[in-house]
């Protein structure tokens, strides 16, 4: 893809109203920009990280026996009633009347949504045990939006739902969830410590945290760093460790969070199923979010430099960006362009800088969108053959004889 053709609106200084270091490189390198306070657009850039994030998730809960399919965001606010949900969460949701007066909501969450279509569709002990998955918008009347994308009004989220005959069944769910969100979140690039949780306003009796390591997360994880294995507790929730040594302290983002989840939608809802013997059972529930877009800033949170971000393989917006360095030298163009066709024919993701920019720019743009590798064709690249490879996380350069960058591009993508 060449730069030109793709919406890049890069920024050369920090924005005014960035706090955090991801919403700064975030609206710098060209991934997002705001409509409003809480709601932001996804650039070429940012979408193509969004989307790689998503397949991510896909991949791991498919992989784990869920099914994906598509909730309304629109909902009667009646079934919220039913929960008394409408109550618990109050102001965050936005309500309306529609031309028909009947009153609807944005859906911040789908528990009643899902339970409804449950049990409205399945009777049987023999259609359990199953767990359903989406990747969705949501919508929460925020008071305060802040730090872009961490705390939004409008924002995508995978929520998944296991569905289960008892309490046995749920525990084996819920450890899959567990196992697949640790795959997940080490696949994106990112360090998480796992917390006890409470479950709020969501019900049940367990729950765990997944917390990102942030500057200015909101939540604070306490965690013994002695203990050879690691134990981590939000503050507040939990017990301090049985070696009675002081907690240290981290700023960190809730990334994703599980729960166990019980009756209490089921019942509410009358989402009920016939066991082996004929007896009506409320369907045994569990509930598994993750912050898709969220996912973005915590990632850059972890993985940036002075110089701008440095983005983990599997998400990176391209593996690959191309610079020739004088676009107004036609045997270079020429020559950049043949390894831009190359590259792409070996199935490699590129982008090819062809701007009519000085190298200096091109250099600052590069380190600012963070693409793992960077390739630098000039002058030396015609007079010596050779193709120089940049690795954007260490800043090694390596010069390669032509024949042989495809091979060690490959050695390095691979790493």
């Amino acid at each position: 893809m060449f730069w030109t053709k793709v919406f890049i609106p890069t920024l050369k200084e920090d924005p005014q109203e960035a706090e955090a270091v991801s919403h700064k490189l975030l609206l710098r390198s060209g991934l997002v920009r705001m409509l409003m306070a809480g709601v932001y657009t996804y650039l070429p850039l940012g979408l193509r990280v969004l989307e790689k994030i998503q397949e991510i998730i896909r991949q791991e809960m498919n992989a784990s026996g869920a099914s994906e399919l598509l909730l309304p965001a629109l909902h009667p606010l009646e079934l919220w009633q039913e929960t008394g949900r409408d109550k618990d969460l109050g102001e965050v949701i936005f309500k309306f009347k529609d031309r028909r007066l009947r009153d609807l909501v944005l859906g911040p969450t789908h528990e009643e949504v899902i339970t409804d279509l449950l049990k409205n569709n399945l009777s049987s002990y023999r259609q359990l045990p199953l767990v359903l998955y989406q990747i969705q918008a949501k919508f929460r009347d925020e008071i305060r939006p802040r730090f872009g994308l961490i705390r939004a009004c409008e924002f995508l989220m995978k929520d998944a739902y296991s569905f289960d005959q008892d309490q046995a069944g749920l525990d084996k769910n819920y450890q899959l969830m567990y196992e697949a969100y640790q795959r997940i979140f080490s696949r994106c690039g990112l360090k998480i410590l796992i917390t006890e949780a409470d479950p709020g306003v969501m019900g049940g009796k367990v729950s765990h945290e997944f917390m990102s390591k942030a500057a200015l997360g909101e939540d604070i994880v306490l965690f013994c760093s002695k203990c050879k294995l690691t134990m981590a507790f939000k503050e507040g929730v939990g017990v301090c460790p049985g070696c009675h040594l002081e907690m240290a302290k981290i700023n960190t983002l809730e990334v994703g969070h599980i729960f166990k989840l019980g009756t209490k939608y089921s019942q509410a809802l009358q989402a009920n199923f016939s066991d082996s013997s004929g007896q009506l059972k409320p369907l045994v529930m569990g509930c598994y979010g993750i912050g898709v877009s969220r996912l973005i800033p915590a990632i850059i949170e972890q993985n940036n430099d002075i110089d701008g971000i440095i983005w983990p393989g599997e998400v990176a917006p391209f593996q690959i960006i191309i610079l020739p360095l004088d676009t107004t030298n036609q045997q270079l163009m020429q020559t950049a362009e043949s390894f831009y066709q190359e590259l792409k024919a070996n199935g490699f993701e590129v982008l090819f800088d062809d701007r009519n920019e000085r190298a200096g720019v091109k250099f600052k743009d590069a380190d600012l969108l963070g693409i793992p590798l960077q390739v630098v064709i000039g002058r030396n690249s015609l007079a010596e053959q050779t193709i120089e490879i940049k690795v954007r996380s260490t800043k090694e350069k390596i010069i390669k004889p032509r024949p042989e960058a495809v091979e060690q591009i490959s050695r390095l993508i691979r790493i």
